[in-house]
């Protein structure tokens, strides 16, 4: 059985504050950084962790991709701080 697929937006967020989304998104995040780690390419990654076929649909597997890549980096670089310093 495949891996249950939690909903996505099409672009993660791209604002410098920790969203309710990217706290929502952890896993997914973690699951992109393990992929990249592992030399994964985009069209490796796209189906397994969103569902979407590069075949079918490259722009939007490609754009969703390297958005939450953006971002599970961003969040690796930045971001962490804020899980850290919770208020």
């Amino acid at each position: 059985m495949p891996p249950e697929i939690d909903p996505f937006d099409e672009t993660a967020p791209e604002v410098s504050d920790l969203t309710d989304y990217d706290r929502a998104h952890l896993v997914l995040y973690m699951r992109l950084l393990d992929a990249a780690a592992e030399g994964a390419d985009w069209t490796e990654a796209a189906p397994v962790i969103f569902g979407i076929d590069p075949a079918a649909e490259p722009d939007r597997a490609r754009q969703v991709h390297d958005s939450h890549l953006a971002r599970a980096r961003w969040m690796t670089s930045t971001g962490y701080r804020h899980l850290l310093s919770r208020r």
